[in-house]
């Protein structure tokens, strides 16, 4: 069979429309019809909020038309993980989680039902925070530091205690460092959340909590405990007036954490960028920046590559730790 030059420019033609109507196909395919963001925790925390400000800005965008947010709560935070790594890695599901139970988990539990790792892919960090350590009424005004906080322990051992959000995590940690630290038994109180924690604090039934540092601000701004100290390298923006551990005495007292966003780890490379992008966008919009400080965090993004070396550092500082203190999760 012969085929005419006609002919030839005619098949050219129908490919190049070919090849066009399949290059438009695909960029609307890029753009999803709705994206997931999953957190760990329950509606009306603070993981919960940042990623509804996150849904709310990056929808419609060139990556996808809508955005919700899905709270699969329990385990502490492991449930929303393994429910991400087994999604389909497509980039329509994308994870929300503290660091905690990325970098903090593998050293405290035997047998973690996920690889931190081998099973996400990092996208974006999302936002950073300090920690705060404060005091209720059962404390004498005249603790003003943590080391009079600390000489008050001993000489008061049987309310020598403080509450965390959570057991083995980050707020837990900085306690019972500061505990050892002073060789005080500074007994820990695991709440299912700060705010549970700071309400027994103000109402007389421990001693202090540990935890972020928004999470204080309204309590310390009514008069209703004392904020002693930051953990952050430096002063928070959120209290200025409140010196850090380091500041009061205790070397190499620097803690910070960070909530970042992953996907499934087989997502392709080029939906992992198409996604980061939007996440910037999004973590840089006044609207997001001004309600994360409203909750004491800075909306901060970051390149994968960067996320993937943040949470190698921060699983590296922590193992030591988590042998000094002697904890494990389980039973």
């Amino acid at each position: 069979m012969s085929i005419s030059r006609r002919d030839v420019l005619q098949l050219a033609g129908v490919s190049g429309l070919l090849s066009a109507v399949g290059t438009q196909a695909w960029a609307q395919a890029a753009q999803l019809e709705s994206l997931k963001i999953v957190t760990g925790f329950t509606p009306g925390g603070t993981s919960d909020a940042i990623c509804r400000r996150v849904a709310e800005k990056i929808a419609p965008s060139a990556y996808t038309k809508t955005a919700f947010v899905e709270n699969k709560s329990g385990a502490g935070g492991q449930i929303a993980v393994q429910y991400v790594r087994s999604a389909p890695a497509d980039g329509a599901t994308v994870l929300q989680t503290p660091m905690s139970m990325l970098g903090i988990y593998p050293h405290i539990y035997k047998k973690l039902p996920y690889d931190p790792v081998g099973d996400l892919a990092p996208v974006s960090l999302g936002a950073v925070f300090d920690f705060g350590f404060a005091v209720g009424p059962m404390v004498p005004a005249t603790v003003k530091t943590i080391p009079d906080f600390l000489a008050w322990c001993k000489a008061n051992p049987l309310q020598a205690n403080f509450g965390s959000p959570a057991a083995g995590s980050t707020p837990h940690f900085i306690g019972a460092l500061l505990g050892k630290h002073a060789n005080v038994d500074l007994k820990h109180v695991a709440f299912r959340g700060t705010q549970p924690a700071i309400l027994d604090m103000i109402g007389g039934q421990i001693a202090a909590v540990s935890g972020p540092i928004g999470e204080f601000t309204q309590h310390v701004a009514a008069g209703k405990c004392r904020l002693l100290a930051s953990s952050g390298a430096k002063r928070s923006q959120f209290a200025p007036n409140t010196p850090t551990l380091v500041e009061q005495g205790l070397k190499g007292f620097v803690y910070d954490e960070w909530f970042g966003f992953y996907v499934p780890a087989k997502t392709p490379t080029d939906v992992i960028n198409r996604l980061n992008a939007a996440m910037r966008v999004a973590l840089a919009a006044p609207e997001t920046v001004n309600g994360m400080a409203m909750m004491g965090l800075v909306a901060q993004s970051s390149s994968p590559a960067e996320l993937a070396a943040r949470l190698k550092a921060d699983t590296e500082l922590w193992g030591p730790l988590v042998k000094t203190i002697g904890f494990t999760a389980d039973a």
